[in-house]
């Protein structure tokens, strides 16, 4: 219980944290997290980040089942999705921040890796960032499509809605959620202006140092 108990605080805490800071706004938004026995934490649907009860976080057992608390979040394929392809994920964290959803809409980016080598720490974080296409919100199939990527990517970035990271724990996918956004806007401002990104060398000096997902 004293890991549940935890986890639900660190929800919330995080949670208000990035909203605070604007990363979401509204009832957008929402969270996950893996317990050691299989089963999840998940931010309940239509709830603001900014406001989450710890005590009204939905549980789900480890088949997705629902099994106390407010009723999940309907973006729930997306973070089941992850958690089956990427067996190291402890937990999911899917924002709608401004630059990320910004840069799904723009109609030149690399859909296979979305976010240009700006910094060392975004390849480090992220790896290589896939764009899907757009999806209703709760689509079963944004779920496929992440399975379809076979868990080789820790990061995606929904066309027309928003990024989805997934992290070893919570610190860490929150820590690259934020990575990714930032990451977004630097490529926003620098658009027109041929930065000097990492080159091929650089980067791939990056993802052998750090055992980085890169394929």
């Amino acid at each position: 219980m004293r890991e549940e108990t935890k986890a639900r605080e660190d929800i919330a805490r995080w949670a208000k944290s990035m909203f605070d800071r604007g990363l979401t706004g509204g009832s957008s938004g929402n969270i996950s997290v893996r317990l050691s026995n299989g089963t999840l934490l998940v931010s309940p649907t239509g709830s603001s980040m900014g406001f989450l009860d710890p005590a009204k976080i939905s549980l789900l057992d480890e088949n997705g089942v629902h099994m106390s608390g407010d009723a999940p979040t309907k973006e729930m394929p997306l973070h089941q999705a992850f958690y089956e392809t990427r067996k190291s994920a402890g937990a999911v964290v899917h924002l709608h921040s401004c630059h990320s959803v910004a840069l799904s809409v723009l109609p030149d980016v690399d859909e296979d890796n979305v976010l240009p080598p700006i910094t060392a720490y975004g390849v480090m974080k992220l790896g290589k960032v896939k764009l899907l296409p757009f999806f209703m919100p709760g689509d079963p199939a944004m779920g496929d499509a992440v399975r379809g990527l076979l868990g080789k990517r820790a990061a995606v970035l929904l066309a027309n809605h928003g990024p989805v990271v997934a992290g070893k724990d919570l610190n860490a996918a929150v820590y690259a959620m934020e990575e990714l956004e930032e990451t977004a806007k630097l490529t926003l401002m620098c658009k027109g202006m041929s930065p000097n990104l990492l080159n091929t060398a650089q980067v791939n000096g990056l993802v052998d140092k750090f055992n980085i997902d890169w394929d």
